[in-house]
């Protein structure tokens, strides 16, 4: 790395040689494993379900994406030949697309028989776009056509149900891009552009798909990718409204990245890290952002200094499969070697050249740098809380799950990565086989339930202190999957550090037994978890977690329990800190008052807060 730059960047050191000399870093160690003609970037380790060949593939293509961002930021300076290696590798790799020989790239066909090479068909398509008169306009004839009919495979067969539209869309504009457009590709740009307006949900949040998944994909893929596109055409019909959801989207996702750069730990594909800044370095780039050019460089910079030196690379400087790294319970069937590359799409800040604000601003504080803020999101769901003595950031889940509307919910499809009530930028959720964190069990027959569909109810945020709610149907793995009648609502009201955590159980077989879980935590991490009953408790323990999570090889989970014959309310107040001995949870609440469907706090300082259920109402005054 170049020598830090202290006076531009005061928060974090890097500017934009940093990023470069990342760039370049891991490209290097990447083309360490390439075929001899270079179509097929083999990395060390196992193979995802879609096979070697499959996974060579997305190492050419991912890797593509971050020498593309590289070169077309430095208006085609290329001092390391990146683009002379993937012009030898697309040549070599659409030569015999479908042949099992050392260099032939797999035919992309429909995502449920062999659909990976899809994906990695729009990072080609982007990156050939973005280099077009350094590469594209230099290769042969020949290889053009290759190229191009390899490519329409994306066109010509079924996505996936979700973001997976878009890389048929980014097929489809690189083609137009370069003159050959025709009915097929418009047909796959508008297909793209009008599931968008399906998904989109408000807040400028996008669902991955029909339902209600929203995670990092909306970072990553469902606004790159439009805003992009349009930025590059300059195209102000499509900019516009596309733009204007970028810019409201960052208002919110913006305060997800932790003082030490860390986004939230929450969703699938986590282990692509750094590229959930990807909406801000878009938003920078083609002006779309509510961030000072400051701010943006500030959480760019964290979040990539944040992972290069949380051993997110090994020994060999290739990107992990894991978080910090590796971590087995951090990924998906799919994740193979290679998958870390979409960390890639982080690059496209590069696209601001040296002179732009991003890069010549003096570094701001991010969000989370800021005062204590609590954020309602009520679209998707979500609710947002940082706190500036410990730069955490915690996200409370009452809007997104991975159930698609036509599918039953089912305990054997638990995941941790959407299930739970709260995440954070300190902490990653327990392994389904460990105790569940953050979590409201029903225990029936010794069997305890998961939580799959969340079904919002409700958010709102004031000043100081915000509140999200939902309710969902405890599901079983084992015994009838669900009890007929039986519900869980759920309230989180955020204030400060403080959680005021309330449930109302109804429907529930006599004797059922009802568990809180707080934060998980190792016994080597400066945090403190607490979780302090207020109402409807009785025991209060804590719990394993060998596996551990994304942080810690092992930890400890706060936990309470009790019973109910029915209909009942129950109420805590969790809190997880890196301050120095705060003040026990205790202290901070000075009187609980709770009926069938009510809870009502006064905190120590003055303030009240009121839960109500059936219909849930949430309301708070400061003392």
């Amino acid at each position: 790395m170049p020598p830090e730059d202290r006076k531009l960047s005061p928060y974090t050191g890097y500017g934009r040689p940093h990023w470069e000399a990342a760039a370049d870093g891991l490209l290097t160690s990447a083309w360490k494993w390439a075929t001899p003609g270079g179509a097929l970037l083999d990395l060390p380790g196992p193979p995802s379900k879609s096979g070697v060949r499959s996974d060579g593939l997305e190492g050419y293509a991912r890797t593509f994406l971050a020498a593309a961002f590289r070169v077309a930021g430095a208006g085609g300076a290329d001092p390391h030949g990146w683009l002379e290696k993937y012009a030898s590798g697309l040549d070599a790799g659409t030569r015999t697309p479908g042949r099992a020989d050392a260099e032939s790239w797999p035919l992309i066909l429909d995502h449920h028989i062999f659909g990976q090479p899809m994906v990695e068909s729009a990072s080609v398509a982007l990156g050939l776009r973005l280099t077009r008169p350094w590469l594209w306009d230099r290769l042969d004839p020949a290889v053009q056509d290759r190229a191009e009919q390899w490519l329409r495979g994306a066109l010509r067969h079924n996505p996936a149900p979700n973001n997976w539209y878009l890389f048929p869309f980014t097929v489809a504009t690189f083609l137009e891009s370069v003159g050959r457009g025709d009915p097929e590709t418009a047909r796959a740009r508008s297909r793209a552009l009008e599931l968008l307006e399906v998904w989109y949900r408000g807040d400028g949040w996008y669902t991955d798909g029909d339902g209600r998944a929203f995670d990092h994909y909306n970072s990553w893929a469902l606004h790159l990718y439009p805003v992009l596109h349009a930025h590059l055409a300059d195209d102000p019909e499509l900019s516009a409204p596309h733009g204007a959801r970028l810019r409201e989207h960052l208002e919110g996702f913006s305060l997800m990245f932790g003082a030490d750069g860390a986004p939230v730990h929450f969703g699938r594909s986590l282990t692509y890290r750094f590229a959930a800044t990807a909406a801000v370095g878009a938003g920078a780039v083609t002006g779309h952002t509510p961030l000072p050019p400051g701010a943006s460089r500030r959480i760019l910079n964290g979040s990539l200094r944040y992972f290069l030196e949380h051993g997110s690379t090994g020994d060999d400087g290739l990107l992990s499969l894991g978080w910090h790294g590796p971590h087995t319970a951090t990924l998906q069937p799919y994740s193979g070697p290679a998958s870390p590359y979409w960390a890639s799409k982080a690059f496209v800040a590069l696209l601001a050249p040296e002179e732009h604000p991003l890069w010549s601003a003096v570094e701001e504080p991010a969000p989370s740098e800021g005062p204590d803020r609590t954020l309602a999101l009520p679209a998707p769901g979500l609710l947002v809380q940082s706190t500036r003595a410990d730069g955490i950031v915690r996200l409370h889940n009452h809007g997104s799950h991975k159930v698609r509307p036509h599918e039953a919910e089912d305990a054997a499809g638990d995941d941790p990565l959407y299930g739970r009530h709260a995440y954070s930028t300190r902490t990653g959720p327990t392994s389904r086989e460990n105790a569940a964190d953050n979590h409201f069990a029903v225990e029936i027959a010794g069997a305890a339930s998961v939580r799959r569909r969340v079904h919002p109810l409700g958010a709102g945020s004031g000043d100081g202190w915000g509140w999200a709610a939902s309710w969902h149907t405890p599901v079983f793995a084992t015994g009838p999957a669900a009890w007929p009648g039986l519900r869980v609502e759920s309230v989180t009201l955020a204030r400060g550090r403080h959680e005021l955590r309330a449930h109302r159980v109804s429907g529930a077989p006599h004797g059922t037994v009802v568990r809180q879980t707080g934060w998980a935590t190792g016994p080597d991490e400066a945090l403190t978890s607490e979780l302090h009953p207020l109402h409807g408790w009785g025991d209060s323990d804590e719990v394993r977690a060998p596996q551990g999570t994304a942080w810690t090889r092992w930890a400890l989970i706060p936990r309470l329990t009790a019973t109910t014959d029915g209909t009942s309310v129950h109420a805590a107040l969790a809190t997880l800190t890196a301050e120095l001995d705060p003040q026990p949870l205790a202290q901070a609440v000075a009187e609980v008052a709770a009926g069938a469907d009510t809870v009502e706090v006064r905190w120590a300082d003055g303030a009240t807060s009121r839960i109500t259920f059936g219909p849930v109402t949430v309301e708070h005054q400061e003392g």
